[in-house]
């Protein structure tokens, strides 16, 4: 595990068992200004899936969850 995976568990874990109110909307707070200046950085393949499941959005070439999980159970056994 990275460290900032050990960070993310360590600071989750410890906002599960607060009952301080203030804090809670302190980190909120933190979260929404930082949020904003964050981007996204996709890899070309990244993007080719993206644009290949617009395409089939467009299309409508899609499959209803539970027809996923009957065809993936299939699979499986």
């Amino acid at each position: 595990m990275t460290t900032l995976d050990n960070i993310k568990n360590r600071l989750i874990d410890r906002i599960l068992v607060t009952k301080n109110e203030q804090l809670l909307k302190a980190i909120d707070t933190i979260f929404n200004s930082t949020q904003k200046e964050e981007k996204l950085t996709l890899n070309s393949h990244q993007i080719e899936m993206l644009m290949m499941s617009e395409n089939d959005i467009e299309k409508e070439n899609l499959i209803s969850e539970s027809d996923l999980k009957r065809a993936d159970s299939k699979w499986m056994n």
